[in-house]
C-alpha cells in the first residue's frame, strides 16, 4: 500500500518549488514579520493617544455643557419661582410661603435638596427645576418625594406633599410620563409659563 501525504510539503522536508528554505530568506522573511509588527504596534499607540485626546474632548465638553446647563437650571428656577405661588393660587392650591434651593439635613449630612419649595398649613409643592427635562429627572424627583415623606415623618410633619417639575424644553413622552407620576409639569408659554395639571388626582406623598 502507498501512503498519501496529506501535507502541502513534499515528504522529504523540500521545499515546494523544489528549492529548500535559505537561512537569508527565512531571516528576510522574519525581518519582515518584525517591521510589520512594529508598524501595527506604533499604530495601535497612535490610535490610544488619539483616543485618550478623544475622551479628554468629550469629558471638557460633558464639563463644560453640565456647568451650562447647572446655570440656565438657576435662571429658570429664579424666572419661574417668584410667580408661582400667584399660578398655584389660581389653581386652588394656596401657598402662602415660596423658598428657593431649601436644603433638607440630618447632622451635617445633606440628604436632598429642593428648587423651590411652596408651603402651607396643610401642604407644600416640591419643584424641580431643568433647563431640559428627561424621564430620568422626573424619576429623581419621585425620589426625592419619597425623601421628603420619610424626612417628614421622622420630624413629626404630618402634612401631604405634592409634585412638579419644570423645563425649558421637554418632549412629549417625558411631559406625558411627568403628568402619569402624578406631577404638575410647568412649561414656558410665551414670556410666562403654564401649569398642567396632572388631572382631578394628583399623586400625594
Amino acid at each position: 500500500m502507498v501512503a498519501t501525504q496529506t501535507a502541502s510539503h513534499p515528504a522529504d522536508g523540500s521545499h515546494p518549488d523544489g528549492n529548500p528554505p535559505t537561512f537569508e530568506s527565512v531571516w528576510a522573511s522574519f525581518q519582515e514579520f518584525r517591521e510589520g509588527m512594529k508598524e501595527f504596534r506604533e499604530g495601535m499607540i497612535e490610535l490610544r493617544e488619539s483616543q485618550k485626546e478623544t475622551d479628554r474632548i468629550v469629558k471638557e465638553t460633558s464639563r463644560q455643557m453640565g456647568m451650562h446647563n447647572n446655570r440656565f437650571g438657576e435662571i429658570v428656577e429664579y424666572m419661574v419661582a417668584p410667580n408661582l405661588r400667584e399660578k398655584f393660587w389660581e389653581m386652588g392650591l394656596k401657598f402662602n410661603i415660596a423658598n428657593s434651593n431649601t436644603v433638607f439635613s440630618e447632622e451635617k449630612k445633606v440628604l436632598f435638596e429642593v428648587d423651590v419649595l411652596l408651603q402651607n398649613g396643610e401642604k407644600a409643592m416640591l419643584v424641580e427645576t431643568k433647563t431640559t427635562l428627561t424621564t430620568e429627572d422626573v424619576k429623581e424627583h419621585i425620589e426625592r418625594l419619597e425623601k421628603m415623606r420619610e424626612y417628614a415623618d421622622l420630624h413629626g410633619d404630618n402634612r401631604v406633599f405634592l409634585g412638579a417639575v419644570a423645563g425649558v424644553v421637554m418632549t412629549p413622552n417625558v411631559k406625558k410620563y411627568a403628568l402619569k407620576q402624578g406631577f404638575y409639569v410647568i412649561e414656558p408659554s410665551g414670556e410666562t409659563f403654564n401649569i398642567i395639571s396632572p388631572g382631578d388626582k394628583p399623586k400625594e406623598w
